[in-house]
């Protein structure tokens, strides 16, 4: 919205439109995203990544992330990872805009439900 109201300030600058009607346009575009957000709380990032992890030797794992915090840490913790010698193994299969993808479209509930044979579990969850 910033590069609207922008452009708007310019032709307003410019003479080709006067300040009133760029007022106007303003005023329609806030209105507009206001009710975009009306209509789609934006509950999603409000919710937990939540890992756990169960093992039959009592080694149990309990991890809860915001999903905010996944969302603006994901690509530079992958490239921080991606950088360093003995952590690119672990990072170098994995597809980081898979993950991206997945919070954008608010994907939500069981991620990952794993149960080996010796019993371990390991489960992610959005909640």
């Amino acid at each position: 919205m910033r590069e609207e109201i922008s452009k708007i300030l310019t032709m307003v600058q410019e003479g080709k439109i006067d300040s009133d009607k760029g007022a106007q346009l303003i005023a329609v575009l806030k209105e507009k995203e206001s009710t975009v957000f009306a209509r789609k709380p934006n509950n999603y990032l409000d919710k937990t990544l939540k890992i756990r992890i169960v093992s039959k030797e009592n080694d149990n794992v309990n991890v809860n992330v915001p999903i905010k915090l996944v969302k603006a840490l994901l690509k530079t913790g992958y490239s921080i990872a991606a950088g360093i010698p003995q952590s690119q193994q672990y990072v170098k299969d994995l597809d980081i805009n898979l993950l991206i993808d997945a919070i954008e479209n608010e994907l939500d509930g069981n991620i990952v439900d794993i149960q080996s044979a010796n019993g371990d579990t390991v489960k992610v969850v959005i909640e």
